[in-house]
């Protein structure tokens, strides 16, 4: 039988018969992740600039606009992996904890997604799977392979459960690395550039991996460049440029009518690729 609050299923396994991306009405309407004032900086380089941004559970939020720009450092932030100077963050009403155990449970209830995949290069698929589970949130050996089989399953991997790093492709150790943070049951994903490494032909299959999860109501924040992602699957389109949060709107008023000139321009040039 499973463990209380380690669900058989994917975060938020639910049919909507809504647009990808957009939080249900009748699904809770808590503001999961919420920044105020937030500033970063390293060094004389002002990476983040009073940000203000909430995301509400089961939103999906895309974080665009050029190198630099802050997107990387602002998710980074989110489980402190980056410290801030200035502002405060709240994750599910709870202040961002600064060390110790408090920032342990945080981090196991925020899966990530990096652009180099972070899988440990010595264990099978589904040991680097079932790792967190069986040593943070004490889940049985026989319980965390079943499910790190099913995530496998839905990640479309199956067959390289007793296969290395090494011997997957990039897209499919991306895909490894999305079940291995869905294996913690997290209540919120941050994926971090996740298709910048692939080739372009392993590209599409990470991103059908998200969408699906956009679909089933995964509380997610993006960083990417696919801008056809951005139009598919979020809810919210936020633009940054030199540190500071310049547009938010929904994918298509932002992709067809941008209010700001820096996103008029940021989007007449990658769009016309």
């Amino acid at each position: 039988m499973a463990s209380p609050g380690f669900r058989a299923v994917l975060p938020g396994a639910l049919c909507y018969n809504r647009r990808v991306g957009e939080a249900d009405p009748a699904e809770d309407k808590r503001q999961l992740v919420v920044l105020e004032g937030v500033r970063k900086s390293f060094g004389d380089l002002q990476a983040l600039r009073d940000i203000d941004l909430t995301v509400s559970a089961g939103e999906v939020v895309v974080l665009i606009g050029p190198s630099g720009s802050g997107k990387s450092t602002l998710c980074r932030c989110i489980n402190r992996l980056e410290t801030i100077d200035a502002g405060t963050i709240l994750i599910d009403g709870m202040p961002l904890p600064q060390e110790g155990k408090a920032l342990a449970r945080l981090r196991a209830d925020i899966g990530m997604v990096f652009q180099s995949f972070n899988l440990f290069a010595h264990k099978t698929v589904l040991q680097n799977v079932t790792l967190g589970p069986i040593k943070v949130r004490d889940i049985p050996k026989a319980e965390a392979a079943e499910r790190g089989m099913a995530l496998l399953e839905r990640v479309g991997i199956a067959d390289k459960a007793d296969r290395y790093p090494a011997e997957l492709s990039g897209g499919q150790q991306q895909r490894a690395a999305i079940a291995r943070a869905l294996a913690m049951d997290p209540k919120l994903m941050l994926f971090d550039e996740p298709t910048s490494a692939l080739d372009p032909e392993m590209i599409k299959e990470v991103l059908d991996v998200m969408i699906e999860l956009a679909k089933e109501g995964t509380t997610m924040i993006v960083v990417t460049h696919e801008m056809g992602f951005a139009r598919s699957a979020a809810r919210r389109v936020v633009f940054m440029d030199g540190g500071r949060i310049v547009e938010t709107a929904d994918p298509d008023t932002f992709f067809s009518s941008p209010s700001t000139e820096r996103a008029r321009d940021f989007l007449s040039k990658i769009l016309a690729h």
